[in-house]
């Protein structure tokens, strides 16, 4: 049992992927990512409609580098290359993904093909990538006890 009762292993490169989750989900998953020992991003799309709001907070949350693009291929490039921010791996925490999706539809289907891809790479390399999407409870199916 881990600090937060998470018992997702998160260092298992061949578990990690992009998964949808609560927004309360997030906050458990953003101390359970640092108890692994994981580099974590969390990027605010609370008020993010459209490609170049995305970008510019990747950008920002990412620290990626001046010298790169604003365009989808750069953003897919600095994922797959954190040379600049080294760690045994990483997950990125997007709250209020939502928001992109109802505004930009579009955008938020190739941000989650970039985040598949990316995972996908460096599960190859034996190297965690995860990408946590929060959306609102309604979103979700309601198990029974």
């Amino acid at each position: 049992m881990t600090d937060t009762g998470i018992e997702l292993d998160l260092g298992d490169p061949l578990l990690s992927g992009v998964f949808f989750v609560t927004a309360d989900d997030i906050a458990t998953l953003d101390h359970a990512v640092h108890d692994a020992g994981l580099l974590a991003r969390r990027i605010d799309l609370g008020t993010c409609a459209d490609k170049a709001g995305l970008l510019a907070r990747m950008t920002q949350a990412m620290a990626i580098p001046d010298d790169r693009g604003r365009n989808w291929d750069a953003l897919a490039d600095s994922l797959r290359d954190l040379s600049w921010l080294p760690a045994p791996g990483y997950a990125l925490l997007f709250d209020d993904a939502h928001r992109l999706r109802d505004g930009d539809e579009a955008s938020f289907d190739t941000l989650l093909a970039l985040l598949e891809e990316t995972a996908t790479d460096w599960a190859a390399q034996e190297v965690p990538f995860w990408a946590f999407l929060s959306l609102p409870d309604s979103e979700f199916e309601v198990v029974p006890d």
